[in-house]
């Protein structure tokens, strides 16, 4: 995983992983979330995309619009 760079240094993500047509998400607590073209949708899971390697916006996209459509809860 790549460690997310929380230009906001607000954010509750630590790090993340980008697939074709999915993002994997790990979360400051240890959580870790496999959102998908399926579960999401195709333009939310390019916005997670894009905000991951920004490094900005990720946490408040998820809470926001995504939060429970995640594919697989993975820890």
């Amino acid at each position: 995983m790549e460690r997310y760079l929380n230009l906001g240094r607000d954010s509750n993500v630590m790090a993340y992983e980008l697939g074709v047509g999915s993002i994997t998400v790990q979360f400051n607590d240890g959580s870790v979330y496999l959102y998908t073209n399926q579960s999401a949708g195709q333009d939310n899971l390019a916005e997670l995309q894009r905000l991951a390697k920004i490094g900005q916006g990720l946490n408040s996209y998820i809470n926001r619009y995504v939060r429970k459509r995640y594919a697989k809860k993975i820890r």
